[in-house]
């Protein structure tokens, strides 16, 4: 058997939510596209599970289960970021969100 069509979704899938990151400017949506990519992910594994011949068996189809307990974390830590962020500022714009502290002003006193 030739698994081409599992193969070909998967990297569709991938390319989407590559696309779907790098494009998206609202949070929730970007945290969808990074959900596209882990299950185009666990397309991949299982697909290869069922075709190649490993030493371990069902060891794609386990790694697959740990994919799916780390998107389910991800998911849970992203969106209690999401809605901190909407609290505090109203809005989930990526484009919005400050990646630097803003520095307190030093009196000249201090800083000499």
């Amino acid at each position: 058997m030739r698994p081409v069509i599992p193969y070909v979704t998967a990297a569709l899938l991938f390319g989407l939510g590559v696309y779907g990151v790098l494009r998206r400017r609202n949070a929730v949506l970007v945290l969808m596209a990074v959900e596209l990519m882990l299950n185009a992910v666990n397309l991949v594994l299982v697909t290869a599970d069922t075709t190649v011949r490993a030493a371990l068996p069902h060891s794609g189809q386990v790694f697959a289960l740990f994919v799916i307990v780390l998107a389910a974390a991800e998911i849970g830590v992203g969106l209690a970021i999401v809605l901190q962020l909407y609290r505090l500022r109203a809005s989930v714009t990526v484009d919005d969100v400050p990646l630097t502290e803003r520095q307190a002003a030093v009196p000249d006193e201090v800083a000499s």
